[in-house]
């Protein structure tokens, strides 16, 4: 590497428009994200679908399984270009299904196809980060994207809660959309004549995979539906935890699941901080709702200051990461957003003023800004360019079954809990639990020279 690339920044001109690009869709990835969460429980009222609240949610983490399976393996074999552009044309298509459903069963079909492009594109941008920019930038491009939730924790939710009051709900999905459409028409551009193949590509077999990709897909939206199945429900929980505990292994580092030293424990952290993450998130705005008579408008602010602080905690993580050390970020991300489950949890159950549940949320934030970049940088350090893509489709796949897994459990036992006091509270409950679990494998992680430059 050269003395230019290595004292360049993510803005020089040398990654500028690289950089505007995959923020770009990092955008509106969190604008639609953070839209999701705000206008949902207005949208499952208006479709008559509150028993699929949850399935909404989870269905389109489970489906991200296989788009992350498929473009990791197609990344392997050779560019990043190709199945990133696959993977934006089916996020699309998801978002008019979504937007135009009459019903909310075909609603949570444009969720399950909104899945598979969500997943592959994140893998995509994880090995386009580790084939264009040095090693010594990856901490920062990732607090770039962290950053890049700034705006839309600022007007996601607010414009959502607004267009869906003033206009309807359906143009949070198609608007969305558009200006995705929009947006890789001049990424793409971009993104023409760069590096973007390995000298090496993977040969392994992809079949076997995308098979147990596709039976933990099945397994999460069973989980998710368990809750329709009466007395069945709870065998449906067991059988469906069992196929994807063994389904999702060969998707992920060996150990992993036994918190290994390295890498694994890097993954399994991911999962662990996601469930209780997402999972706790959505009851955030449902809660303000439901329970504080909350606007859609205000109950999305609920969600700002966690997404601020996020970013900010990103940007500290980019700059001074390596002093911090790994695992004293996994410890002090885990407790902060412990506390802020608990505080959610403590609001519902003691019918705590609501500024309590949102001034604590954005301890959430704080943690996470802190965890999730600084857990994509590891992984990408403890990769090489034959297994770049494996690695990152591990990471994301480890974050979607985390999370829809929970999301899953919690509304099952939030529907179960329905005619109590005690949904709201059991939903933060479970959160909590996997944020403290979390330290397990954070303080596992080691060290991969993440900080080291590549080699000229």
């Amino acid at each position: 590497m050269t003395t230019d690339q290595a004292v360049a920044g993510v803005w020089s001109a040398r990654y500028v428009w690289v950089t505007v690009g995959a923020v770009a869709l990092i955008f509106l990835a969190a604008m639609q994200s953070l839209a999701v969460t705000t206008v949902m429980p207005v949208v499952s009222a208006d479709l008559d679908g509150e028993a699929l609240y949850a399935v909404a949610f989870a269905g389109t983490l489970a489906t991200s399984v296989i788009g992350m399976v498929a473009a990791g393996a197609w990344c392997d074999r050779g560019g990043a270009l190709a199945p990133l552009t696959v993977c934006v044309v089916v996020f699309v298509i998801g978002l008019v299904v979504a937007g135009l459903a009459p019903t909310m069963e075909l609603l949570v079909v444009g969720r399950l196809v909104q899945g598979l492009g969500t997943g592959g594109e994140a893998v995509a941008l994880y090995v386009v980060v580790a084939r264009v920019y040095p090693p010594s930038l990856h901490g920062r491009v990732f607090a770039a994207f962290s950053a890049a939730w700034v705006v839309p924790s600022l007007i996601g939710p607010f414009l959502a809660g607004a267009v869906t009051e003033l206009l309807h709900w359906r143009w949070v999905f198609l608007g969305v959309a558009a200006l995705t459409i929009v947006a890789f028409t001049m990424v793409v551009l971009r993104l023409h004549g760069l590096p973007l193949h390995t000298d090496e590509p993977a040969t392994g077999r992809v079949a076997a995979r995308l098979a147990c990709a596709v039976a933990v897909a099945v397994g999460a939206l069973a989980l998710s539906l368990a809750g329709e199945l009466g007395s069945l429900a709870w065998a449906v929980v067991a059988t469906s935890a069992v196929v994807i505990g063994f389904a999702v292994r060969p998707l992920l580092p060996p150990r992993t699941l036994l918190s290994g030293r390295g890498l694994p424990s890097v993954v399994l952290m991911r999962g662990l901080i996601a469930g209780a993450l997402f999972g706790a998130e959505i009851y955030v705005p449902y809660l303000l709702i439901a329970d504080y008579g909350f606007s859609p408008t205000f109950a999305g602010l609920g969600l700002t200051a966690a997404a601020i602080l996020w970013a900010v905690a990103a940007e500290v993580q980019g700059r001074v990461g390596d002093r911090i050390g790994n695992a004293r970020i996994a410890v002090i991300g885990s407790v902060q957003l412990f506390a802020a489950i608990a505080l959610g949890g403590a609001t519902a159950l003691w019918h705590l003023p609501p500024g309590v549940l949102i001034a604590g949320w954005a301890l959430a934030g704080s943690g996470m800004g802190l965890m999730y970049p600084r857990l994509t940088v590891l992984t990408l350090a403890y990769s090489t360019p034959q297994n770049q893509g494996f690695n990152s489709s591990a990471l994301s796949i480890s974050d979607a079954v985390g999370a829809a897994t929970t999301i899953a459990v919690m509304g099952l036992a939030f529907t179960a809990l329905t005619a109590t006091d005690a949904g709201f509270p059991v939903a933060f409950a479970i959160g909590a639990v996997l944020a403290a679990l979390a330290l397990v494998p954070g303080v596992r992680m080691g060290h991969a020279h993440e900080s080291r430059t590549a080699p000229a």
